[in-house]
């Protein structure tokens, strides 16, 4: 007779799953949650699945307001003992199974909807869920403090309520709160020197862990305050539950004025299939309330305090500008006159640096002379010593700048006596675009290269040699070239003679003196030949 009975049952529940399962569509499925599918009747609209929020973790929301049956699906991988998994399944606080294994007779294998991996499968059921909210909660019997929990909700979702606001004040004994019952409207809220804290106190609902809770400056409309999770303990309403509620510090409102407060479902809207919800009824799970605030500080100074202060700050803050001009001033005269000590000081190295190159540059030239004289060329050796007259004027000039007309012809005459000795040819080459009479630049500041070019690189060549000087404008810079086809030599390498040596270290003075126009000097070197380059950055 039992037998006959349990028959029956398992028969009764067949048909009804059957019958229930005649309006599913099993082409398409959805994330329930964990481990758990869904499928929906063919109909349904506005399925807003797989919802998870920051303060529960292990539960999935699924919202069906247009769903009338669900079909609940669990996926196990071939990894996972199903002998130690248990379920609860509750409809609308009801439990219609509790603690159930899985039957493992039941169990398939399947894709899960579309995954690539191989899943044991089986139906938890079909449920009817208009109107319903269906929990299920699962975990294995070796973690049971891991319980995932989905909830299919096919309920519409209630719009939240504030119950309660409460001010917190300070009093002699420690703190009070003042209430505000049921607020409606615009709620009129005056923070004094002793009002400290808010407190927002919410309906208590089933789902209290999907709404989140911001408040906006209407002023600014900025948000100045979220929060995704609601604090429990202290509150306990009429049915000695306890009641949802959020403290904020009153430091969230920087000035009297308008601000709402804005409850709202985490709802992904955009995370649905066969969506067709409009904004309008998103807006109907809104709560909006908003709050006239008004920062009530206290006077700290009396009308005559405040005419003394009127009297004092504009005195006081006078005598710190005229302070502050004469500090001003006489920290830019100790930096001029600083800077004048450093100039001055590179000056003067500047004038050891020239004074050594004069008689470098003058026994070379001797020695010019004296080949010309050993070799009995007297022609020659008279035209050297004319040039050289003028030369040496030029050099032992003071000056210490030269126009580029007169850098040019020191350089002409100097090449002119050169080539007397090597025979070698040479090109002095100005842009039109110079006025070479007003430019100037320090004194012999090509000549050493020039020299260093003929003795280092052209001497042996003789007619074969060839240099080529260049003075042009790039833009607002003065570029000086000296271009030679001489052997060439390592550019790099450190050598024993003076003049490039002293060269080199002046227009690093130079540098020390003329900041704002630096001089930068570039050598390359090869075995086709030597081109230096010194540019006057902003020389022009």
């Amino acid at each position: 007779m039992k037998k006959i009975i349990f028959i029956l049952f398992n028969l009764i529940i067949v048909v009804s799953n059957v019958k229930a399962q005649k309006g599913i569509n099993f082409s398409g499925s959805y994330p329930g949650g964990g481990k758990l599918l869904m499928y929906v009747d063919s109909s349904a609209k506005n399925v807003y699945y797989a919802n998870v929020f920051p303060n529960q973790p292990n539960t999935s929301f699924n919202y069906l307001p247009d769903v009338n049956n669900v079909s609940i699906q669990i996926n196990f991988r071939k990894t996972i003992n199903i002998g130690d998994y248990r379920y609860t399944i509750i409809v609308d606080h009801k439990p219609v199974a509790v603690n159930k294994s899985i039957n493992k007779a039941t169990l398939i294998d399947t894709h899960a909807g579309g995954d690539e991996e191989l899943f044991s499968t089986t139906t938890l059921g079909t449920f009817p869920v208009n109107g319903k909210v269906i929990t299920i909660l699962g975990y294995s019997i070796e973690t049971p403090l891991d319980v995932d929990r989905s909830v299919f909700y096919g309920k519409p979702l209630p719009k939240a309520k504030i119950k309660t606001f409460a001010k917190r004040f300070k009093t002699d004994k420690g703190v009070d709160y003042s209430h505000i019952i049921d607020p409606k409207g615009a709620t009129k809220l005056t923070f004094t020197e002793k009002d400290d804290e808010l407190t927002i106190v919410k309906d208590k609902s089933d789902i209290d862990y999907i709404y989140y809770t911001s408040i906006k400056d209407k002023q600014t409309n900025k948000i100045i305050f979220e929060s995704t999770s609601w604090q429990y303990g202290s509150i306990i309403d009429e049915t000695n539950q306890y009641s949802p509620y959020l403290k904020f510090d009153k430091s969230i409102f920087k000035k009297s004025g308008d601000y709402e407060i804005i409850i709202q479902p985490m709802i992904k809207w955009t995370n649905c299939r066969n969506c067709d919800i409009s904004p309008k009824e998103i807006e109907k799970y809104t709560a909006r309330y908003m709050l006239a605030v008004t920062l009530d500080e206290p006077r700290m100074f009396s009308g005559r305090t405040m005419l003394i202060f009127g009297i004092i700050t504009p005195l006081l803050l006078a005598a710190i500008f005229v302070a502050t001009l004469i500090y001003i001033k006489r920290k830019n005269a100790k930096k001029l006159a600083q800077q004048s000590r450093q100039k001055e000081i590179a000056q003067l190295q500047l004038n050891s640096v020239r004074s050594q190159l004069n008689p470098h540059f003058l026994f070379n030239a001797l020695a010019g002379i004296q080949n010309l004289m050993n070799k009995n060329e007297i022609d020659n050796a008279n035209r050297y010593l004319s040039k050289f007259a003028r030369l040496t004027r030029n050099v032992l000039d003071s000056k210490e700048l030269f126009s580029l007309t007169e850098e040019k012809t020191l350089l002409d005459d100097y090449l002119q006596m050169e080539q007397l000795r090597f025979g070698f040819e040479y090109q002095l080459n100005t842009t039109n675009d110079l006025d070479t009479e007003n430019i100037e630049i320090p004194a012999m500041l090509l000549q050493p290269f020039v020299e260093n070019a003929v003795k280092h690189g052209i001497a042996e060549k003789g007619p074969e040699g060839k240099i080529i000087l260049r003075f042009e404008k790039q833009a607002s810079d003065l570029i000086l070239s000296i271009k030679d086809n001489g052997k060439g030599f390592d550019a790099v390498q450190t050598y024993n003679g003076l003049g490039l040596a002293l060269s080199k270290n002046r227009i690093s003075l130079l540098n020390t003196i003329y900041k704002n126009t630096p001089f930068v000097l570039d050598i390359r070197s090869g075995m086709e030949g030597t081109i230096v380059t010194i540019t006057l950055t902003q020389w022009l």
